[in-house]
C-alpha cells in the first residue's frame, strides 16, 4: 500500500494512499496486503445484496450434487473483493474507473479460501480531453491459499497528476 502522511495544519497531520499517474510504470506489480479470507456467510449476504437466486452459492444439499460438491463464491463477490483489496495501491486517487475487460474465472473459490491479489500496470498514456489527469491500464489476479489462479481482470482508470487530486486540496 503507498500511504503518506501530509501536514494539514499546525501540529496536525492526515494520511493519505494511492499512486498519481506519475508514480505508474508499466511493468510494475503491486502486491495487495492484507489478504483476504472469503466466508460462506460472506457469499450469503452478497448472493441476498444482489438478488442472486442460483442456489449452487447458498444451498448446501444442491451444491453437494453438483460438480464442485460443495457451495461456490459467486464470482461478483470474488471481482469485488480483489478490487478491494486493490484500491489503496491502484485506485485510490483514481478519478473514475473508465472501463472494465476480460473478467476471467479460470478456478472456483469455496468459503474458506484466503485471496491474495497482485495488480501490474499494462499501460498509462495522457489524457488527451484532461491534461491534469492521465489514463491507466492494468491487470489484476487473484491467487488461493494454494497459489491457483481464481480470478483475472483488465480495468483502466483515470488518474489525477500530481498536484491535482482530492487529496492535494487545501479545503480538503
Amino acid at each position: 500500500m503507498v500511504s503518506m502522511v501530509k501536514q494539514v495544519g499546525p501540529n496536525r497531520f492526515r494520511e493519505t494512499s494511492g499512486r498519481y499517474y506519475e508514480d505508474f510504470e508499466v511493468g510494475h506489480v503491486y502486491e495487495h496486503r492484507p489478504n483476504r479470507t472469503v466466508t460462506q456467510q460472506d457469499n450469503i449476504w452478497f448472493t441476498l445484496l444482489t438478488m442472486n437466486t442460483h442456489p449452487l452459492h447458498f444451498d448446501e444439499e444442491y451444491a453437494r450434487h453438483s460438480e464442485f460438491g460443495r457451495c461456490i463464491v459467486a464470482s461478483p463477490l470474488t471481482v469485488a473483493i480483489l478490487v478491494g483489496m486493490s484500491v489503496s495501491d491502484v485506485s485510490q486517487k483514481a478519478i473514475a474507473n473508465l472501463g472494465w475487460r476480460e473478467i476471467r474465472m479460470p478456478a472456483p473459490v469455496f468459503a474458506g479460501d484466503t485471496l491474495t491479489a497482485e495488480t501490474e500496470v499494462t499501460d498509462k498514456r495522457e489524457s488527451k480531453s484532461r491534461p491534469t489527469a492521465g489514463i491507466v491500464g492494468v491487470r489484476t489476479r487473484g491467487f488461493n491459499q494454494d497459489k491457483v489462479l481464481v480470478c483475472e481482470f483488465d480495468r483502466s482508470m483515470l488518474i489525477p497528476k500530481r498536484g491535482h487530486g482530492v487529496d492535494d486540496r487545501a479545503d480538503y
